[in-house]
């Protein structure tokens, strides 16, 4: 069977690569065609809120087109994102505990009571947690990525950055189209989508998916495969002209799944269960190099990791004219429902033994059911462009609430003493003996024959709430001192409150504690405010007719926080401070028919990030959110996109990021901890790039589209903030570079489309994310050579 998957293997990449050659006699019958759409000068952006053309806009901006969305086969961010050279992508094990970083600055973090870094917005609505976009993107018009900080326009968690996700509105004119798109290993999607005018004031669309996927990832324990999906989504949408230049656009959309993802791998040995067949085949860490096995793709668990998510929204977008002006409100309301079971012991022999831990492997198993409902409000009036001053200003409101239930089992821990100290604290609050003796304790621990050993399956729930609200009036604008030079100008009022409640008990009947389970309970609460001002100077200068230089100082704000989480100790109690930024930006913008350049150099001061640190918590591996001190990110970046030909068109960038600690600082109560000043950011690559090419032959009925793409990213490191390669060396990530093609068979002026798909075509294998513990990586499905294949109708 192997042999046979080789083959094919084999067979349909050669086929790939030698069907690139085209006969000349077929090159013969190329037609020259050229429309708008082909006109770099009018790729639009919204990232200043007004409609724009990219090479006008003084901010750093990457712009991902319809068409390279769907030439890069990539259903989610995590995949899109190879192709934005500033962006990287912390995989969790949930879509809740991943994060994105721009320019090496991100927030990851598993408190539900602490916010991103880098914001994100889905047709003007802005998202609590970045999670709620990593389920899978469809019907995208384009996807821009704002580098550095936004804060004046966009103001919550824009310290960092912006992805700014744009779907298609309805057409006039009815059409629809269908797309099934099969990959190795039993993977399908499925997209049909219909949209057209309902009477003459309104259009509308609706667009369905579905997909399925097994996994890649084989559980030794079960004999199962694992690391798939199950999917489905609906967005409808109606486009109203509701008369007297008034628009109005609906959207509702609703996604379910429910993924068996996402299971740490053991890459490194742990020495919990050597035996297993799930063992990677490694020497461990040998002179400071970790020999991660990249190749392991086995793992040996008898809970399995999943997680179930339901995401609903619903926004209504009205714009209209107030005399000369143009006035936007944008009201939104969404829930998120998230739940995720979680392996935390990472073997299947975890609390089968009749001894005390830690001598043998014990169990941890998670579930963590949470809730979030967000509503939002955006007013904003606008003046006319190409006078004097062009400005806009307007108002945001936005309130979250989240409920999260977090319970844990896991073997009996008695390794400092806690079994005697658990049953006397149960002697004493429970049976009301007044400080029992150790032979009280002896004597009830003998009479009921308890045990605190591996087996001994104890458990505690956390219950946890938080409440986020927001409000914020902005302004931003432009003086045109002249025809090619302007000053720029913006600010920001930002009012954050956070509240929190958590109680957890432990369930086991006397209080026993277990690995990562604490015998007491907890009754905290707590709530913070801050007031921001946050402010944008620049300049832009019209070099010439196609290209212009900007200089611009911006700042950054990320409201206030609380570590919430399970284990959350009195120390948790005390608020996190915001994380503000200011960022200095020099940037050149090039643009004509068939060229758009783009360069940019930066340096970006933070102060309070809001960071992870990792420590050992009752036997188990954690992060604790603190502000972790002032960080610096400056380096430069550039990206471009050419129509070399008529026919050949080549897209590129590359960002070169030095991200570092400036001052370090301990979490609160620890005078002492592993972070040091000078470190590199984690989850920051010193050095990322992409290219990318698309050829297109057109004959007679038929076009053929050839796209090929190579992303290089340099080692990263994914320890703690502070924390360095020799401090950690399972944390350093080796470099890698994946190579991605297709080739499409267009008939019809694009009626019908067929692609032959190879993603990660030279088998690179690498990992993303080191999870912790010395041995835990998640590895991506596109860490190995996959193939497919796609077929389009549009009618």
């Amino acid at each position: 069977m192997k042999l046979r998957r080789k083959a094919l293997t084999n067979a349909v990449s050669l086929a790939l690569l030698s069907s690139l050659y085209v006969s000349p006699q077929l090159l013969a019958q190329e037609e020259e065609q050229e429309d708008e759409t082909r006109d770099f000068e009018r790729i639009v952006v919204t990232s200043q809120k007004r409609v724009e053309n990219v090479n006008e806009v003084p901010v750093a901006v990457s712009v991902l087109r319809e068409d390279q969305i769907n030439a890069a086969f990539a259903p989610n961010i995590e995949g899109l994102q190879a192709l934005v050279p500033s962006v990287s992508f912390r995989k969790g094990n949930t879509t809740r505990n991943s994060a994105l970083t721009v320019r090496g600055i991100g927030t990851v973090s598993f408190s539900i009571a602490a916010e991103p870094s880098v914001s994100t917005v889905v047709d003007n609505v802005v998202l609590g947690r970045s999670g709620q976009a990593f389920v899978d993107l469809y019907d995208l018009e384009r996807i821009e990525v704002l580098r550095g900080p936004q804060g004046t326009l966009f103001g919550k968690n824009a310290s960092a950055g912006v992805v700014n996700i744009t779907t298609k509105r309805p057409t006039d004119e009815f059409e629809g189209s269908f797309e099934a798109t099969l990959f190795q290993d039993n993977e399908y999607r499925l997209k049909g989508k219909v949209s057209g005018g309902l009477n003459d004031n309104v259009a509308g669309s609706l667009t369905v998916v579905k997909s399925e996927f097994d996994g890649y990832i084989f559980n030794v324990f079960n004999n199962e495969t694992v690391n798939g999906y199950d999917k489905e989504g609906i967005r409808g949408m109606l486009d109203i002209d509701a008369g007297n230049e008034t628009d109005i656009l609906v959207i509702f959309e609703n996604v379910d799944s429910n993924d068996d993802c996402c299971a740490d791998l053991e890459l490194l040995p742990s020495g919990r269960n050597p035996a297993s067949e799930a063992a990677p085949d490694s020497d461990g860490v040998v002179n400071g190099v970790a020999d991660i096995d990249l190749s392991n793709r086995r793992i040996d668990h008898d809970f399995e990791t999943r997680t179930i998510d339901e995401q609903t929204a619903f926004s209504i977008q009205v714009d209209r004219p107030i005399g000369d002006h143009s006035f936007t409100s944008i009201t939104a309301f969404r829930t998120w429902e998230n739940t995720e079971f979680r392996e935390g012991d990472f073997t299947s022999i975890g609390g089968t033994f009749r001894e005390p831990v830690f001598g043998v492997p014990f169990q941890l198993h998670d579930i963590g059911p949470q809730e979030w409902d967000q509503v939002s409000q955006e007013f904003r009036i606008a003046s006319p462009v190409g006078q004097t001053i062009e400005y806009q200003f307007g108002f945001f409101y936005w309130n979250q609430q989240s409920e999260r239930s977090f319970t844990r089992e896991a073997s009996c821990q008695n390794n400092n003493g806690q079994f005697n100290a658990a049953i006397s604290d149960f002697l004493e609050n429970d049976l009301g003996i007044a400080d029992p003796t150790d032979q009280q304790v002896a004597d009830f621990i003998a009479d009921e024959g308890l045990t605190c050993l591996s087996n001994d399956i104890v458990s505690a729930t956390a219950f946890m709430e938080t409440e986020f609200e927001n409000y914020a009036v902005f302004g931003d604008g432009r003086y045109n001192v002249s025809d090619d030079f302007r000053i720029l100008f913006g600010a920001r009022l930002t009012r954050d409150e956070v509240s929190f409640q958590h109680n957890r008990r432990n369930n086991d009947e006397f209080r026993r504690t277990g690995v990562g389970v604490r015998s007491f309970g907890t009754n905290f609460d707590g709530e913070t405010d801050e007031t921001d001002f946050s402010i944008k100077l620049g300049a832009q200068w019209d070099v010439t007719d196609n290209s212009n230089l900007y200089a611009s100082f911006s700042q950054g704000y990320k409201g206030p926080a609380f570590n919430v989480f399970f284990n959350m100790s009195e120390n948790d109690t005390l608020p996190i401070g915001p994380e503000t930024s200011d960022a200095f930006e020099i940037g050149y913008k090039y643009a004509r028919s068939d060229l758009l350049f783009n360069a940019a150099i930066f340096r970006t001061e933070i102060d309070g990030f809001q960071a992870n640190n990792p420590e050992l918590l009752d036997g188990v591996f954690i992060t604790r959110l603190t502000n972790a001190g002032s960080v610096i990110t400056e380096g430069f970046e550039f990206d471009f996109l050419w129509r070399a030909t008529d026919n050949w068109t080549l897209s590129g960038g590359l960002a070169s990021v030095d991200a570092e600690v400036d001052e370090f600082r301990c979490p609160v109560g620890l005078t002492t901890c592993d972070g040091r000043s000078g470190a590199d950011l984690p989850f920051s690559p010193d050095l990322k790039y992409s290219l990318a090419s698309e050829y297109v032959w057109y004959l007679n009925g038929l076009d053929i589209i050839w796209n090929a793409s190579y992303v290089y990213t340099d080692e990263i490191f994914s320890g703690g903030p502070g924390q360095e390669a020799a401090d950690n060396p399972p944390a350093l990530l080796p470099d890698y570079g994946i190579v991605t093609t297709s080739l499409a068979f267009s008939f019809n002026d694009d009626a019908y489309r067929i692609s032959l798909i190879a993603k990660n075509l030279f088998d690179e294998e690498f990992v993303t994310t080191f999870s912790g513990d010395g041995f835990r990586y998640q590895v991506p499905r596109d860490a190995e050579r996959v193939l497919g294949v796609q077929f389009r109708t549009n009618f």
